[in-house]
């Protein structure tokens, strides 16, 4: 596995650079190599291997989450079109509107029709404002309730996949109901009697995420983040100082392992070295074999099995003792 040369975050820039220097070295010096010396480069390519998995190993939260800002992070639609077998896009909301920032469509996995919801990123300036950076307006909402509906009526499975900042926070957005929109979502999405399955692939912030986010079984990516608020939202909202976002990306507990051990989320699906980014394939496989097991675990389960633990799962998110 090579990470590309274009990869921009700045704790990670000398490891690449030595990366690239150690490829040209061993293309400029193919054949013409002793044992010794080959030797010797096969061990620098071993500790720089080494190097990189110590250096994800020890990512603070707030690298975490420029990790998965990155542009040439999976979206949505990779996924979708490593994942399922065959699969089409639906569009609108029947009232008008057809939000490019919010996806889905009805897909074919393991003979089993599934409908799929997700947040869709654009992959350079131009696509992300088409795509409003991912950042889903009522329509859009509308348009993922529509088709959850759907998928509710016709006793298909549902997939949602999650990755904004937050829900459009536009005075427009407002005036076209936002917080309604996303608060049906939630109460639907309790009541429905298929299985849910929800899987954070890369950033998952505040209502905006939540509005597709009540499931059964919620996995995330690896290096994903899932916050109430993006950190430097919140460290301006606290401390009146965006600066501190490092402090509050760690007050709040947004990685993986984190989420984990407070019980929001219920697995963590292992990334390839260097991030989904890296190998989106081999990401797609790991997460294809963990949803075609949870969705087969959950069928099992009467509707008002599922719909029993998913409302527990809720109700524990939030609770702790006091002695």
């Amino acid at each position: 596995m090579i990470l590309r040369k274009t990869f921009s975050l700045n704790f990670f820039k000398p490891v690449i650079e030595f990366e690239y220097q150690l490829q040209q070295l061993d293309k400029m010096l193919t054949g013409n190599l002793s044992s010794s010396v080959r030797q010797r480069i096969n061990e620098l390519k071993y500790d720089l291997c080494q190097l990189k998995k110590d250096i994800f190993k020890s990512l603070t939260p707030l690298q975490r989450l420029n990790l998965v800002r990155q542009s040439d992070r999976p979206t949505t639609l990779n996924y979708v079109s490593y994942i399922m077998d065959e699969w089409i896009e639906l569009h609108g909301d029947r009232a008008g509107t057809d939000d490019p920032a919010l996806i889905g469509g009805i897909g074919r996995l393991s003979s089993r029709t599934i409908v799929f919801v997700g947040h869709q990123r654009g992959k350079d300036t131009k696509d992300n404002l088409v795509r409003n950076f991912g950042m889903g307006s009522p329509g859009g909402y509308r348009k993922a309730l529509r088709l959850m509906q759907h998928a509710n009526r016709f006793n298909f499975p549902i997939f949602t996949f999650i990755d904004t900042p937050g829900a459009w926070a536009g005075i427009e957005a407002e005036k076209l109901g936002q917080g309604e929109a996303i608060a049906v979502n939630l109460k639907e999405m309790f009541s429905f009697q298929v299985p849910i399955i929800c899987t954070i692939i890369g950033e998952g912030g505040s209502g905006g995420a939540l509005g597709i986010g009540v499931a059964d079984r919620i996995l995330m990516f690896e290096y994903a983040v899932y916050t109430v608020a993006t950190p430097e939202a919140c460290a301006a909202i606290l401390w009146k100082d965006s600066t501190k976002s490092l402090v509050a990306a760690e007050a709040l507990k947004i990685t993986s392992a984190d989420l984990k051990t407070l019980g929001i989320i219920d697995h963590i699906i292992q990334e390839p070295l260097g991030g989904s980014q890296a190998d989106p394939y081999m990401a797609s496989c790991v997460l294809k074999s963990k949803l075609i097991s949870d969705l087969n675990f959950l069928l099992t389960l009467s509707s008002e099995q599922r719909k029993e633990l998913r409302y527990q799962k809720f109700r524990k998110i939030g609770t702790f003792y006091e002695s």
